[in-house]
């Protein structure tokens, strides 16, 4: 008996019906934000793709370079005192495990 590749209904999930306001090109190829809570409170966090690491930056869990073509995280306050601004520009970027154990 054949199969039939004919849709049944409405989709759901990645790529559904529900999901055409809410797809972004800069989630896509950069990563999904996220929320933390550490220790020191409370943390935007982004992961970012081999592909779209293009800097150079400095870990500044290991002091060590993250070179480009290097997946990592960037992670800046979600809870800072002086606005979403300010806190947005002194973002820092991770090696993964680094941010891991802090």
């Amino acid at each position: 008996m054949p199969r039939s590749n004919r849709p049944r209904g409405p989709r759901t999930g990645a790529g559904g019906a529900g999901d055409d306001e809410e797809y972004d090109i800069s989630r896509a190829l950069l990563g999904s934000l996220r929320t933390e809570t550490r220790r020191d409170g409370l943390w935007n966090v982004q992961s970012i793709s081999a592909s779209s690491a293009r800097k150079i930056y400095t870990c500044p869990g290991c002091g060590l370079e993250i070179t480009p073509r290097t997946p990592h995280i960037v992670a800046w306050r979600a809870d800072g005192l002086m606005g979403e601004a300010e806190a947005l520009a002194a973002r820092r970027h991770w090696h993964p495990h680094c941010w891991k154990i802090t």
